[in-house]
């Protein structure tokens, strides 16, 4: 008798649902107490890539909820890909959505950061654009451009004080967060993430630039939300980021 796969994996995720039905062993007994232990074996492994994933969400919660939390996510979503490190992709919503977390509206914007960190950590490697070039562009050209990010460059929007927080459950003898909005650009120029706080402003132009907005047109959303928005403030930020790739002509 062939086991559905379905029935299979739907049981793999959940501990409370019935072994499958045709699972046996290798001397053909039913396959209970085997199916159980490697049904446990899943369900902890995707819980501890959950914990070592969103460390600070850990630490916040402490691990007892976030133990109780992460059986739920993973029975939820359980992976789409072989590779482990970038388990937890929905994790964010699932803790926006969450009605027992209704008091922490925070949560799911700290990991949303925590994994846009991890995204920029195992991002592929990319050369950045020799700064010089831009002293050869003549104003009119540079604001018809659109600009190429680093894939390890991340912009998270906040709220909430997201690096605040981050940074205090994170780095020894960091400040308490103060309440406000934050907004985060993290870039990397070796082998760890560097997240920064930037302004609403740059925020915006930053992600107007990501779209492929040129250059003009990304300043304008600027200045809508931060009248005296500087931009050469950002650029010098994002060429010592290496965040830049490309600069291109558009038209």
């Amino acid at each position: 008798m062939s086991v559905d796969q379905t029935h299979f994996h739907e049981a793999l995720r959940d501990p409370a649902a019935p072994i499958p039905a045709g699972l046996v062993d290798p001397q053909g007994s039913p396959a209970g107490r085997r199916f159980n232990v490697y049904r446990n074996n899943v369900t902890t492994s995707l819980m501890d890539a959950l914990s070592d994933g969103f460390p600070v969400i850990f630490k916040l919660l402490g691990q007892d909820n976030f133990k109780n939390l992460a059986r739920e996510y993973q029975a939820a979503h359980p992976p789409s890909s072989p590779l482990m490190m970038m388990f937890g992709a929905e994790f964010p919503d699932f803790l926006r959505s969450h009605s027992r977390l209704a008091k922490l509206p925070y949560l799911g914007d700290v990991a949303e950061m925590e994994y846009a960190m991890r995204r920029s950590y195992h991002a592929a490697d990319s050369i950045p654009i020799d700064p010089a070039v831009l002293g050869t562009l003549a104003e009119s050209s540079l604001l018809a451009s659109a600009f190429k990010f680093a894939p390890s460059f991340q912009v998270c929007t906040s709220a909430w004080p997201i690096l605040g927080i981050w940074r205090f459950n994170s780095v020894a003898d960091a400040p308490k967060p103060t309440p406000k909005a934050e907004y985060v650009m993290i870039t990397r120029t070796d082998f760890d993430p560097v997240p920064e706080e930037i302004s609403h402003g740059d925020a915006v132009l930053l992600r107007s630039l990501a779209q492929g907005k040129t250059l003009e047109k990304a300043l304008d959303s600027a200045h809508s939300v931060e009248e005296n928005h500087d931009f050469g403030r950002i650029l010098q930020r994002l060429l010592a980021g290496c965040a830049l790739t490309k600069i291109e002509l558009k038209g």
